[in-house]
């Protein structure tokens, strides 16, 4: 523990690992270490996109899928999707996670991008996406941001009293809009602006699969280059590991969330795939 002594860490974990309304035991445990024994400052941002889906079909509310060209696949935010999203991301899931952190001692604090302006963003007045033939078309961007500014004093603030920041990944734009930013992302931003010493992403997967191998390290330019090449779902992690190194970041791992102790063994290189500057 001695070597991540007073270490700022980011850790954003996927929806995937929270179904249950709480954060992973291994997780839990690690978190509580680096908080007590390593003294470290931590910050804590969460998915939930399943949650929601599955909460938004009960309310008869059938969520659309939609998909950039290059790739990326994501919810589409209508109002009455972000009123859906609002609800349970930062209803349901942060209290949920909050909670299973104060049962192991460790002082948390819930906050959406909205709380204290957290989390400013830009409503995105149009998206393009491919349609069911795979041509390319613009829609209206409903309520979806692009993060702009994070408030840098409040984590700050939180941290030097020694509480765990849990952010849901809800930002507000200067019309005081709520809107959905991607969790990936937000982490990223989180992470650059305080210039953290690393980024972990817990996901259900061990890390970045190219060729039927794990990939255990790559610099960002090795990053920036296989982006093409990789999946959906693992292209966003990594591409916003790459927005974060660029925005000075120290290093950023995407590892397995549900092994034997999966935070402190990928701050030490046993796991996971590494992105480095």
């Amino acid at each position: 523990m001695e070597a991540f002594q007073g270490r700022l860490v980011v850790v954003k974990v996927g929806g995937r690992l929270v179904q249950e309304g709480g954060v992973p035991e291994g997780i839990l445990q690690d978190l509580k270490a680096l908080h007590e024994q390593a003294k470290a400052s931590l910050v804590f941002i969460h998915g939930g996109a399943d949650i929601v889906t599955d909460i938004a079909k009960r309310m008869g509310k059938e969520q659309k899928f939609i998909v950039s060209p290059d790739g990326m696949r994501s919810r589409y935010t209508d109002k009455e999707t972000m009123e859906i999203y609002t609800m349970v991301m930062a209803g349901k899931v942060n209290k949920s996670l909050v909670a299973s952190f104060q049962s192991k001692g460790i002082k948390a604090v819930g906050l959406s991008g909205a709380d204290g302006m957290l989390l400013k963003a830009e409503r995105k007045k149009k998206l393009v996406i491919l349609d069911e033939r795979g041509r390319k078309i613009a829609i209206d961007g409903g309520y979806t941001g692009k993060i702009r500014e994070v408030n840098v004093e409040l984590l700050k603030g939180l941290l030097s009293a020694g509480y765990l920041p849990v952010v849901a990944p809800i930002a507000i734009d200067d019309e005081f809009n709520l809107l959905n930013v991607d969790s990936d992302r937000a982490a990223a931003y989180i992470a650059g602006a305080l210039k953290a010493d690393h980024l972990v992403y817990c996901t259900d997967v061990e890390g970045l699969i190219l060729d039927g191998k794990l990939v255990r390290k790559l610099t960002l330019f090795e990053a920036e280059e296989e982006l093409p090449r990789i999946g959906h779902g693992m292209k966003r992690k990594v591409y916003a590991a790459v927005e974060a190194l660029n925005m000075g970041v120290k290093e950023a791992v995407i590892t397995y969330g549900l092994g034997e102790s999966p935070v402190i063994q990928a701050l030490q290189h046993k796991v996971g795939t590494l992105l480095v500057p």
